[in-house]
């Protein structure tokens, strides 16, 4: 498997700290939807709480690109929506639980005004790119 390409800034680019500017990478796409702080029976995780609403987040991140055959070094793109941008130190201690600082992927963060149910916090969805 080849692992995908990482520029973290392209000339002329300001460099960023939380994300990789470019990420270049070829094989079978998996796309996985917006995944939110449920567990396993549907029941929310961290009512209130960003940091543990994030650990769960990520906890299905990881099951839903296992079941594809992939995990978190496939990863080459993540969108995180947030209902509030003061969110964002969980949800980036949450990553770094499953990322390391030097194979970020690209991302991008947008506030919402809601998500599907007022309690969810925030929803995070992934793109990765398996084998060559």
């Amino acid at each position: 498997m080849s692992e995908p390409t990482r520029i973290a800034a392209p000339d002329g680019v300001a460099r960023a700290a939380q994300y990789s500017h470019v990420v270049m990478a070829t094989g079978r796409l998996v796309a996985v939807s917006g995944q939110l702080a449920v567990d396993e029976d549907g029941e929310l995780v961290g009512e209130g709480d960003p940091a543990a609403q994030a650990r769960q987040v990520f906890r299905n991140l990881e099951r839903c690109l296992a079941a594809a055959g992939a995990d978190f070094g496939d990863v080459v793109k993540l969108t995180y929506f947030v209902t509030d941008m003061a969110h964002m130190p969980a949800v980036r201690a949450a990553r770094a639980a499953h990322i390391p600082e030097d194979r970020l992927p690209a991302a991008s963060a947008v506030q919402v005004a809601a998500l599907v149910r007022p309690e969810f916090l925030m929803e995070i969805e992934a793109f990765a790119v398996v084998g060559a």
